[in-house]
């Protein structure tokens, strides 16, 4: 079983750690009260491979909260329980921005103390657990993609393990762009299979309108550059955190060109192992 303890600064970060973590299919629990770790840890053994994975929230609310994680690291290893320690920090002025932010006390907080005083006392206290950690994340310049990143390299192996949905959109612009789309790209200069007698009561999903869109150069070359710029786009994205990403193809009616764009997009991405979902919003509208 794979034991992790989320500790750390209050305002450090432990709360988004467990749920970047979460994704990393670890089963976690957030304020975890120290004493109740090994009693945890049991119940964890005791389901026979059920929680292979687990992450721990635990701080020093509680007066004697780090001499209590002592004794439950102490009786982890008692039990022959391994553990990593991931300690989460922040400097002193960007903590006390984030508890002005969140209008909350600061959890060690006494009468006619600031809010800097707190801290100052926390850090004093958690020194001791800070120097038994494994791993130490001060989140003072990371954005939210930057902490995924370094999270998912210390415990996935590598940050572009994260995975993230394409959702491929045709639609038809005289319904309205969707209003969840991250990129929109208009296909309306491309020839219309609307005109073509036998191909109107066709869509894009079948041979002979693709063929008919594919058959113009102007389509294979916007092809080309578009899948180039999804290429591209996607590791930048998963740069920044983002889990999905929905791209409109946008035409007149979005039943004939954007339908066939759409799924040649869909198909290139699966070919690069990219999971996608294909959406038809307009279709069979009309």
């Amino acid at each position: 079983m794979e034991f992790l303890i989320i500790t750390g600064l209050s305002g450090g970060g432990k709360s988004q750690a467990a749920d970047i973590i979460e994704d990393l299919a670890f089963y976690c629990v957030d304020n975890m009260p120290a004493a109740l770790i090994p009693r945890f840890a049991e119940l964890c053994t005791a389901a026979e491979g059920r929680y292979d994975k687990v992450a721990l929230v635990a701080d020093v609310r509680e007066k004697n909260g780090v001499d209590e994680i002592f004794d439950a690291l102490n009786t982890l290893k008692d039990m022959g329980v391994g553990y990593k320690i991931l300690f989460m920090e922040a400097e002193n002025p960007v903590i006390v921005k984030r508890y002005k932010e969140s209008r909350r006390p600061h959890p060690l907080s006494r009468k006619g103390d600031s809010i800097a005083d707190s801290i100052e006392r926390e850090k004093g206290l958690m020194q001791p657990v800070r120097n038994a950690a494994d791993f130490i994340v001060n989140t003072s310049h990371l954005t939210l993609g930057q902490l995924q990143n370094t999270l998912y390299t210390l415990f996935s192996g590598d940050s572009k393990e994260r995975p993230i949905t394409v959702n491929v959109m045709s639609f038809g612009f005289k319904y309205g762009i969707p209003m969840d789309a991250d990129l929109v790209f208009d296909v309306r200069f491309l020839p219309n299979p609307f005109y073509i007698e036998e191909l109107r009561s066709h869509s894009g999903l079948d041979s002979d309108v693709r063929d008919y869109v594919f058959s113009f150069p102007q389509t294979r070359g916007f092809m080309d550059r578009l899948s180039d710029m999804i290429s591209f786009l996607l590791p930048q994205y998963i740069e920044e955190g983002k889990y999905s990403l929905t791209i409109g193809i946008g035409c007149t009616g979005g039943r004939h060109r954007s339908v066939a764009i759409a799924a040649a997009l869909g198909e290139a991405l699966r070919a690069d192992g990219v999971n996608v979902a294909s959406i038809n919003r307009d279709m069979n509208r009309g």
